[in-house]
């Protein structure tokens, strides 16, 4: 079993930066392959970012493509996501996720985090 925690969501007004954390405990052998998720209200969870590959690689959206960046410390089990220029469109419930299996964007993780709520005011 996983236990993945996030962090740093906030309030904050458009062109802010922000960097959320997950931390991962329990049987870590399940997080090989993790991820950010966000959810809007009344909109379908969507993939930020991932990480794909054994070696670091990385994907995310289109939509925060040279905005999010997504990093992990693999010495403290926590992954990262560095959100800067930030703009409305952004505000949802972001969630981390992991699994054995390389999912990349798609939401088919097997643990899943509670969310931390990140805001963005125009």
């Amino acid at each position: 079993q996983v236990q993945l925690v996030e962090s740093g969501g906030a309030s904050v007004q458009a062109g802010g930066s922000l960097r959320l954390s997950c931390a991962a405990s329990g049987d870590t052998s399940r997080t090989t392959y993790m991820a950010w998720f966000r959810q809007a209200p009344g909109k379908e969870r969507e993939g930020v970012a991932a990480v794909i590959g054994s070696y670091g690689d990385t994907s995310s959206a289109y939509s925060v493509k040279g905005r999010f960046t997504i990093s992990r410390d693999a010495a403290k089990n926590t992954l990262y996501l560095q959100m800067d220029s930030l703009n409305p469109e952004d505000t949802g419930m972001y969630y981390c996720a992991a699994d054995r299996v390389a999912w990349s964007l798609l939401p088919r993780y097997n643990s899943w985090g509670q969310g931390t709520q990140v805001t963005v005011s125009s």
